[in-house]
């Protein structure tokens, strides 16, 4: 799902591996608060789950972080906010979402969406889209930050390249 380029703020960064990819991932969980949406987009082995753990490792939780992929969801409880991490690959209809607890993710926690092509029209506009793709080297891949809505200027203010 593409956002309105007009209300957008894009940023390109190129990552050497996992370890630029867990690193961008902490900036940018560094800038996160309640009710965030950030979508996790990219081929299977892409590194969305890496950026997850990043992200998730960045509020302070040393919990092993799994793929949701079969559960769909997991909830990981940070001092501040939960923080819903869902994987729709598996979800049939956008409707289903529904059991999955979205509702109390996006009023109250922190989201981070893989597959948010899967939630059709429930997709909030106000959201962070991160497309993660192969870079040059074997290792290396290129992050797109598109920020819509509050994300725009938070995207411009920060140093997420540095």
């Amino acid at each position: 799902m593409s956002l309105s380029p007009d209300a957008l703020t894009r940023r390109v960064i190129a990552v050497a591996d996992e370890r630029g990819t867990r690193a961008l991932a902490a900036r940018i969980s560094a800038i996160a608060r309640r009710r965030d949406v950030i979508t996790l987009q990219g081929p299977l082995g892409a590194g969305k789950t890496v950026f997850a753990r990043g992200f998730i490792a960045a509020r302070g939780l040393s919990d092993e972080v799994p793929s949701p992929t079969f559960t769909l969801v997991q909830l990981y409880e940070t001092p501040d906010v939960v923080i819903y991490h869902f994987d729709l690959y598996r979800l049939e209809r956008p409707d289903d979402v529904f059991e999955l607890g979205i509702e109390e993710a996006l009023a109250d926690g922190i989201s981070l969406i893989e597959w948010p092509d899967r939630l059709g029209p429930y997709l909030p506009v106000d959201r962070l889209d991160v497309t993660l793709a192969s870079g040059a080297g074997e290792t290396e891949r290129r992050i797109e930050l598109d920020g819509a809505g509050s994300w725009a200027p938070r995207l411009d203010e920060a140093a997420l390249d540095a």
